[in-house]
């Protein structure tokens, strides 16, 4: 059985074909070339089309069908991973009703803050294991105040791979994972939280069915399928977002067990078997893939809104006549601290990790007689690490520990000089896997659609490509010291 992975990302679409047998892929590919767009109406807004999200899948697809690799119609199951958060809104037709509210949108802030402050902070921990904070269920109350007549409208909402599910298949389902995300679960009571609807007013029959994450989710469509070349009836066996995916695609299934990913965002994200929270909510408790009342695991997501795309933004405006290649073979000319230059690289909408605060990004101590460009690039590499060096503290606050981190070889961590400074400001060593996302989703179809004995078999053939070990804590721990210090000068202005 061949499977097909989606994973609809922030800046493109990506689809993997999968060989069940071999769990090997045998082709990917993209769409779009470049960046999508995020829309910004207002500063600290972010919405994307998600007409587009389906536009770009079904070019992606074909792009993977061209290359003449496989027989599409040898596709048995389909899995979709998705960036998490975002709200998407249809009518009874399911026609979408507005522009997704992505992840990284800062709105509904204090939305949030007041359902945590009116449903009190000791129940909202214990059972949302989280405060709602700027998650999709506070993204919808803004929709609720702001735009009261596409609000009425409303027959579903869903996270955005539930909706390219729907597009799929046209059955509107959802798991207990897509739920815990949006902050509409109860852990406590293992259902769709009271409180939370009870505060916002929200009615229950928004909530699509829900399913088991690795079940059935609807099958292929005739006439999706006739476009796209595929099987019709073909089931969607797995949907899951981007960072629990992202774990499941590094075989990060057991407590104990830590992955990171550093594209747009950077994220650790560790699995625990004990229904765990952060008193400030500054890292957050969702239901993992394999969550089940009675062997709970739930994953503990550490997210930085602005990594990779502050990376993203130094190529386009300072390195735009450089490759990434060539902007990390640059910054590798710089001695480790960059010889004193310090970023904070917090430019992306409200930070979690700083209690929802939007602080921008900070480039300190520029010396006009001794910087240059490379000092920048390196210098931003190394702000990047810093900022996972101090999420990880908060969540050793949280008893999670790590021994070793798995990541993809893949964004940030293709580059040598980002690999080292991570795990030296971290001290913890890092596995790299060529699995990227689309992967992981093509995998996680295989399991739903029981293809593998067990999830276990599924990863028989799973092994790291590259080992990076601490070998230079001490200058780094001097220069994250520095980076903090000014990190906390910024946050008691």
């Amino acid at each position: 059985m061949l499977l097909l992975g989606i994973d609809v990302g922030t800046s493109s679409i990506k689809v993997s074909v999968v060989d069940a047998a071999t769990q090997k892929r045998i082709v990917s590919a993209q769409y779009p070339d470049t960046e999508s767009k995020i829309n910004s109406l207002k500063p600290g807004w972010a919405e994307q089309s998600p007409e587009m999200w389906w536009e770009h899948a079904q070019q992606a697809i074909t792009r993977a069908n061209a290359t003449g690799k496989y027989d599409p119609k040898d596709i048995g199951a389909i899995g979709i991973a998705y960036q998490m958060h975002g709200l998407v809104a249809v009518d009874k037709e399911q026609n979408v009703l507005r522009d997704s509210i992505i992840w990284c949108d800062s709105r509904a802030v204090e939305y949030g803050n007041k359902a945590f402050e009116v449903i009190g902070q000791e129940k909202s921990l214990s059972r949302l294991l989280n405060s709602p904070g700027n998650f999709t269920a506070s993204k919808l109350a803004w929709v609720k105040e702001n735009e009261p007549e596409t609000y009425s409208k409303i027959d579903r909402v869903m996270l955005p791979g539930d909706f390219i599910a729907m597009k799929l298949t046209g059955d509107i389902t959802t798991s207990t994972s897509a739920l815990s995300e949006g902050v509409f679960w109860d852990f406590q009571n293992d259902q769709v939280s009271e409180d939370v609807m009870n505060y916002f007013g929200f009615d229950k029959g928004l909530i699509p069915e829900v399913h088991p994450l690795f079940s059935s989710h609807g099958e292929l469509k005739a006439s999706v399928a006739e476009t796209l070349s595929l099987k019709a009836g073909i089931p969607v066996t797995y949907k899951a977002g981007d960072q629990p995916n992202n774990a499941l695609s590094l075989n990060v299934l057991k407590p104990g067990e830590v992955a990171a990913t550093a594209g747009t965002s950077g994220v650790i994200y560790g699995v625990s078997d004990q229904l765990v929270y952060d008193p400030q909510s500054r890292v957050n408790t969702f239901a993992h893939v394999n969550y089940a009342t009675d062997e709970r695991r739930v994953g503990v997501l550490l997210c930085i809104n602005g990594t990779g795309i502050l990376n993203s933004w130094t190529k386009n405006n300072i390195g735009s006549d450089l490759s990434y290649n060539e902007m990390n073979a640059e910054a590798q000319r710089i001695p480790v601290g960059s010889e004193g230059l310090r970023v904070l690289p917090f430019g992306n909408g409200a930070e979690r990790i700083l209690n929802n605060k939007i602080i921008g990004t900070h480039f300190h101590n520029i010396d006009l007689n001794l910087h240059t460009r490379a000092h920048i690039l390196r210098a931003v590499q190394e702000g990047i690490a810093f900022s996972f060096r101090y999420g990880l503290d908060i969540m050793r606050e949280n008893g999670m520990h790590p021994k070793v981190i798995r990541a993809g070889k893949a964004n940030l961590f293709l580059s040598e000089l980002f690999a080292e400074a991570f795990v030296n400001t971290t001290n913890v060593p890092v596995e790299l896997y060529e699995n990227d996302g689309s992967v992981g989703a093509a995998i996680g179809a295989g399991i739903g659609a029981k293809a593998f004995a067990s999830p276990e078999e599924a990863f028989s053939n799973f092994q790291p490509v590259k080992l990076v070990e601490p070998t230079g804590t001490e200058q780094y721990e001097s220069a994250y010291q520095e980076w903090k210090a000014l990190l906390e000068l910024q946050l008691n202005k």
